[in-house]
């Protein structure tokens, strides 16, 4: 009896009919859902009419061919996942179905352990292609302030917190959210806010380490005139201001002990008092906090309730830092040049530049590459911004990247080389005009910061 059918879906194409048959019958064997032709120009019909994860198809058929049948399947289903067999297999022919969009290429004649893990690879790649497509529709379906605070990134680590606030933003779940500074903290709070019941009343926010204690108590649960020296007036806490919507506590850790008894009891029970009143009130609030610590250490150390840390570990989000999540730095700089543009006509970053940006660790994370950014746009001579226009710490910050195909090759070393040539010119220029950099500059049509930039790299003195 065939396994149960977990394992996905196939089309198999080939006009082999009886290899096709036998295929099939092997795949249902081992839990796929198949089905076959051996006429090529049905599949597009086919694929058209029902869903399917694979595409197994011969490559030479009477008609058409393998190749130019994965692109009319991929014009219907961007998300298939092709897969190209051939008993006549050349270099050639590979390349060119790589080409065509091809997840793999396999040899005839095949056996069943052969082919099995290279399908079981491509259903994971047809999962992991359909997850993404659900992930961009929850992101582009979540409510943000606006477009300059959404939430931006197709990495692994972007579509778990997605998933998270999916899941957790209709509860009134404590939440937890975690990471370095400047990874996003209070834009997942917000987030969540925004995708909540409570997305009609107030966020309020706090930062725990730009207060001292007492200040800190009175901000959050206000205070009563009289309760300290020029409290002149009653005044309400953020509890009450954030009444039915949600506070965000950003660096909770920095808490003192005696503070963090108060929030606990407002997290267990709603109740809190003013300070210096004795009347007991009551918070309808949700609370979402954040912390850069480790706030296991904290507990061992002392410095950390521990029921206060179970009692906000209901769920918790975490946010690695970017230079663990490379691969959103590009969606990251084209957020942040249309969103925080400067001046009337955008910019774009130079192949060169990008590669700098993608090499740097980013020990400021998201926050410090926004700035850099604007930074850069505010140096860049025209609408590029290039290498030139980058903090020396990202340049100087270790090896680049290779060039990506169709980039400049960096030059080949020797009396004869572009490098030498450009030494020379620049040396040159500069001899011409007594060492002036002002003027150098402006004949070479470079800026002065580019100048001094060549100079460095040449070690040209002003007179050589």
């Amino acid at each position: 009896m065939p396994e149960p059918t977990t394992r996905g879906s196939v089309l198999v194409v080939d006009d082999e009919v009886e290899l096709m048959t036998a295929l099939c019958e092997s795949l249902a064997e081992q839990g796929f859902a198949v089905r076959g032709l051996s006429d090529p120009a049905a599949a597009p019909d086919a694929l058209a009419r029902c869903e399917c994860d694979v595409l197994l198809t011969d490559l030479m058929m009477p008609g058409t061919d393998g190749i130019q049948l994965l692109r009319q399947a991929l014009a219907i289903d961007p998300n298939l996942v092709g897969i190209i067999t051939t008993g006549q297999g050349t270099i050639q022919t590979a390349v060119e179905a790589m080409k065509s969009g091809a997840f793999d290429y396999v040899l005839k004649p095949f056996r069943m352990q052969q082919i099995l893990p290279v399908l079981d690879r491509a259903m994971e790649l047809r999962r992991l292609r359909l997850e993404n497509v659900r992930l961009r529709r929850v992101v582009q379906e979540l409510t943000f302030e606006s477009p300059r605070y959404r939430i931006v990134g197709s990495s692994a680590a972007v579509r778990r917190v997605v998933q998270l606030i999916e899941k957790v933003a209709p509860t009134d779940a404590t939440v937890l959210v975690r990471g370095p500074s400047g990874t996003g903290k209070e834009l997942v709070a917000r987030a969540i806010h925004g995708n909540s019941a409570r997305r009609d009343r107030p966020i309020v926010t706090v930062n725990c380490a730009t207060l001292q204690e007492g200040l800190l108590e009175s901000e959050l649960f206000g205070h009563e005139k009289g309760a300290f020296t020029g409290a002149d007036r009653a005044k309400p806490g953020l509890f009450e201001v954030a009444e039915g919507g949600t506070l965000f506590i950003d660096e909770v850790a920095e808490m003192t002990p005696a503070l963090q008894a108060k929030l606990l009891r407002v997290l267990e029970d709603g109740h809190y008092r003013r300070v210096g009143g004795t009347q007991e009130r009551h918070a309808d609030v949700r609370v979402v906090a954040a912390t850069n610590k480790p706030l296991e250490d904290e507990v061992k150390a002392g410095r950390f309730r521990e029921d206060l840390y179970f009692r906000l570990n209901v769920l918790t989000i975490t946010l690695p830092p970017l230079k663990e999540r490379r691969e959103d730095i590009p969606e990251l700089v084209a957020h942040f040049l249309q969103t925080r543009q400067v001046g009337k006509t955008p910019f774009a970053v130079d192949p060169a530049a990008a590669r700098v940006l993608q090499a740097y660790d980013w020990p400021g994370n998201i926050r410090e590459l926004a700035n850099v950014l604007e930074r850069a746009q505010i140096l860049a001579e025209g609408n590029a911004i290039t290498s030139d226009d980058l903090p020396d710490t990202l340049l100087a910050a270790g090896p680049l990247p290779p060039a990506a195909p169709g980039e400049d090759a960096p030059p080949p070393a020797g009396p004869d080389s572009l490098d030498a040539h450009e030494r020379r010119h620049v040396a040159d220029v500069l001899r011409r005009h007594g060492g002036n950099k002002v003027h150098t500059a402006k004949a070479l049509g470079v800026s002065r910061r580019t100048l001094y930039r060549l100079i460095d790299k040449y070690g040209i003195a002003d007179g050589s």
